[in-house]
């Protein structure tokens, strides 16, 4: 995050300013180079008055603590049995990690305390199959939660629960992570763990909604890591149940959190349970926006320059795709009914949220707006995008005779000789010669 970052933050702290966010860390990331920096980004949501539950998880350490005392273990991350032995050692490794993160969190002037607030109850006998020490949630004590964070201390809560009895169960800890956002009705759980969504070809997946998120659960479960997919499966049900948001991100990069909380992409996968999304009309207010926008592109000359005048004149024919209540694109349909056409143009999306479908998705919409406007035809035009619009956006090259006599007398005045594209989207197609093979 750079410091002309800092700017950019403002909008967002008085949206965040006192409501609550739920951390739970892997315990691979408290290990991790990064942890020391982790430490400082929680020391910056407190200063902004964002409120922090802190929920760990204890696998790593677990795992190598059975290695070195030569116990088998029955099920490490709290999701299958625990026998008696995995039991003692999870309560031996969690309590030494609490322990560590309390450490932790005051050597960067933070006041934290173990928070005993979750009550679990045996999980029971599943598929014939006694689950023995494992637990679930039964409630969370929202009471003592409330009464810490309103004093300014961070809970921390390991992967454990206790009964009524006094009895302790190994629970997992992002089904913790879950119950606690849910009883407090938290703005938002952030997982820092060893990556986010990633595509079959390793591209990272920067959003979900709960539906795009169960089925990327259905299809790719068998090939995506067991930990990612349980916390994939925990994201959507926390989205169903009413958070708003779930981020699934590497805990082992640099300012990872503070860049997915304070940017509109982020750097991780985000599940979300509303219209995190948004393309709507442009409004008088966005125009300076707009500009802003395009500004870079107007300079390498991909895309018209445009004044204020110029938008304002023709400000119905705007869109803009919001993204968390941040402008990253824009485009403009202006019609020419008399000739059954209409052009696409200003189609921008900035560089921070390339790859992300954005561009695709407002082709799409002026395209279905075209049609909603009886529009047979759209025509582009484009000097370095050409590419991008005939394999992504179904147009094909035609002559500039295709176009609407005043667009063609705008054409031929600019001098830009750009490329002239065409793609039929109504009943009525337009019949054009191909145009003729040109070079780059």
């Amino acid at each position: 995050m750079q410091v002309a970052d800092l700017r950019g933050i403002l909008q967002y702290v008085p949206r965040f300013r006192d409501r609550i966010f739920v951390i739970a860390i892997d315990g691979e990331i408290i290990e991790s180079e990064n942890f020391s920096n982790l430490l400082l980004d929680l020391a910056v949501l407190r200063s902004l008055n964002i409120r922090v539950v802190l929920v760990h998880g204890a696998r790593h350490q677990i795992e190598r603590r059975a290695r070195d005392e030569g116990i088998t273990l029955s099920n490490t991350d709290g999701s299958g049995i625990t026998d008696a032995a995995t039991l003692r050692v999870g309560l031996d490794a969690a309590t030494r990690l609490t322990h560590e993160l309390l450490e932790g969190l005051t050597s960067v002037d933070l006041r934290a305390a173990y928070a005993n607030v979750v009550i679990a109850y045996p999980l029971g006998i599943i598929g014939g199959v006694d689950q023995q020490h494992t637990g679930k949630v039964e409630r969370v004590d929202t009471e003592t939660l409330q009464f810490l964070l309103e004093k300014g201390v961070v809970p921390v809560l390991p992967p454990l629960g206790i009964d009524g009895d006094g009895r302790t169960y190994r629970v997992n800890s992002d089904a913790i992570a879950v119950e606690v956002a849910l009883a407090l009705k938290a703005a938002k759980i952030l997982f820092l763990c060893e990556t986010g969504v990633l595509e079959d070809e390793g591209q990272l997946v920067r959003q979900l909604s709960i539906t795009e998120a169960e089925e990327a659960l259905k299809k790719r479960r068998g090939s995506m890591p067991r930990n990612l997919a349980l916390k994939l499966e925990w994201a959507a049900r926390a989205c169903r149940e009413g958070i708003p948001r779930v981020h699934l991100l590497d805990g082992h990069q640099n300012e990872a959190l503070l860049t997915e909380v304070f940017s509109s992409e982020g750097i991780g996968t985000m599940i979300y349970s509303n219209d995190y999304q948004q393309i709507r009309k442009a409004q008088k207010k966005d125009v300076r926006r707009i500009i802003s926008l395009i500004r870079q592109s107007v300079q390498n000359e991909e895309l018209v320059r445009r004044t204020r005048s110029d938008i304002l004149n023709q400000l119905d024919d705007y869109w803009v795709l919001e993204v968390d209540r941040n402008i990253v694109g824009c485009i403009a349909l202006h019609p020419y009914p008399k000739e059954d056409m209409g052009e696409l143009a200003c189609l921008y999306v900035n560089r921070a949220s390339e790859h992300a479908g954005y561009g695709r998705r407002l082709m799409a919409f002026v395209e279905n707006l075209a049609r909603e406007k009886g529009l047979g035809n759209l025509f582009a035009l484009s000097t370095q995008a050409f590419v991008y619009l005939q394999q992504k956006g179904g147009f094909r090259e035609a002559t500039p005779d295709i176009l609407p006599p005043a667009r063609r007398e705008k054409y031929d005045e600019s001098g830009r000789h750009a490329r002239v594209l065409i793609k039929p989207v109504g009943n009525n197609v337009l019949s054009v010669e191909p145009a003729a093979a040109t070079g780059a």
